[in-house]
């Protein structure tokens, strides 16, 4: 791969279209813009990320965490294009927009999650593997199948920024070439993933979509795996930045909620550094007396580190990357006392967050929700020649190709609907179908 071929202002649906543009935007910004200003991006303020939404105490959800990776990918893409010019004396027209297009991925890498967190993939997964949606595995190729009963939110964003919903322009988006890879952290079809992790980066209805992006720009199938693409270069910034994230600011929610205690907690982030680094930080620390302002202080000085960290281990293996052969995350390469800080916080939100009865609570309830809807929303689709199918899908917006000739079309038409739903519109749908709310008469 080469950057030259993999920096492309090519517009998806839009190929042959070039615009006059009358301002200074670049069309990386572009994309950006057009993400942030879109109705899905606007619903993930109503879409759970880790812990509940908020009551009495502000945590994050799908939108506030979106923006904090944005602005961790920018600075991860600057650091490298930065690098890369002093490294190579690399000359290529976009070089200095490759935080633009990261940031932009960023923007986009949570659009297809439905409802509730990862317990919606799951609920939707196993609806079809386990549930009563098991005997359409007759109806769908194998391809098919897998999508279905795999369902993963990495290939639902893919599909519902390239996707052409009814009365909706050829394109979906109509993003970058280089934005829209950027995204796509397994870059396989769903019957190609591994047995245990089970993670995809695009449906069979985008598969072609997908090689087409490749060819563009580029991205080779690997050496050792035909049915499987290399990834973007900038996918490794989009997934550092998602890392650094989640994990950093997992860690600061919790505790704020009071699951974890501030000594805890400041010793989690102090592992980041190394003595002479940890007594400045604890200096710094210390000027002030709020504790919470003490957390949010040590919380950037770590970010801050794992950037500089990130963008020297991405320069230090630009070559194997733009070969195809590296095959490890950025974290995973990070010097020995920060991936072991990093692994402690890991081990820590999996004991002490992730199976917290707030976060338990929220998962068992929308594995339920989702499910019922699931329930009532295929039937409606498979048979709408009923009466009570007939009411039910007039609650479906236009959009969505309930009518589409194949079985796998309607299905994905309910995983459309489903998965762009905000956890408030699923419960409150989920209550009104199950007659837990009934409209004043």
């Amino acid at each position: 791969m080469n950057w030259n071929q993999l920096l492309s202002t090519k517009r998806f649906g839009q190929e042959e279209y070039h615009a006059v543009r009358d301002d200074d935007r670049s069309e990386f910004q572009r994309d950006y813009d057009r993400l942030i200003f879109s109705a899905p991006f606007r619903r993930l303020q109503n879409k759970t990320q880790v812990f509940p939404l908020p009551g009495s105490v502000f945590v994050h959800n799908r939108l506030t965490h979106s923006l904090e990776v944005a602005c961790v990918g920018r600075s991860l893409g600057v650091n490298v294009a930065h690098r890369l010019k002093i490294k190579k004396n690399i000359e290529t027209p976009y070089l200095e927009e490759i935080g633009s297009i990261v940031s932009a991925a960023c923007l986009a890498h949570d659009l297809g999650n439905p409802p509730f967190g990862h317990s919606g993939e799951k609920a939707i997964a196993t609806f079809f593997s386990e549930g009563n949606g098991q005997h359409l595995i007759s109806e769908m190729t194998a391809e098919e199948w897998k999508d279905v009963i795999c369902f993963e939110g990495n290939a639902n964003a893919f599909r519902l920024l390239t996707h052409q919903f009814n009365g909706r322009r050829p394109g979906g988006f109509v993003l970058t070439y280089s934005t829209l890879a950027s995204i796509v952290k397994y870059p396989y079809a769903s019957i190609y993933s591994d047995e245990k992790k089970q993670k995809f980066g695009f449906f069979d209805s985008e598969k072609d979509d997908f090689d087409k992006i490749a060819t563009e720009l580029g991205i080779p199938h690997l050496a050792d795996n035909q049915n499987r693409f290399a990834r973007h270069p900038l996918v490794y910034l989009v997934e550092a930045a998602d890392d650094i994230c989640y994990q950093i600011m997992d860690i600061e929610d919790a505790h704020k909620l009071k699951i974890l205690t501030s000594e805890e907690t400041k010793t989690l982030f102090l592992n980041f550094f190394d003595d002479k680094r940890k007594v400045r930080r604890l200096e710094t620390m210390n000027m002030v007396t709020d504790v919470n302002e003490q957390i949010a202080y040590l919380r950037s000085s770590v970010i801050g580190q794992l950037i500089d960290e990130c963008s020297a281990v991405f320069t230090e293996n630009e070559e194997a990357i733009l070969s195809g052969t590296f095959t490890l995350s950025l974290i995973k390469q990070l010097p020995k006392y920060s991936f072991e800080a990093y692994k402690e916080c890991e081990k820590m939100a999996f004991k002490k967050i992730y199976r917290s009865s707030e976060v338990l609570d929220i998962e068992l309830a929308g594995y339920k929700i989702i499910l019922t809807l699931l329930e009532h929303l295929v039937a409606a689709v498979l048979s709408p020649e009923k009466a009570y199918s007939q009411q039910l899908l007039m609650r479906i917006p236009e959009q969505y190709e309930t009518n589409s000739p194949s079985v796998y079309g309607k299905i994905m038409s309910v995983l459309d609907y489903i998965s762009g739903m905000t956890d408030i519109y699923a419960l409150d749908l989920y209550r009104k179908i199950t007659g837990m709310s009934i409209p004043t008469l």
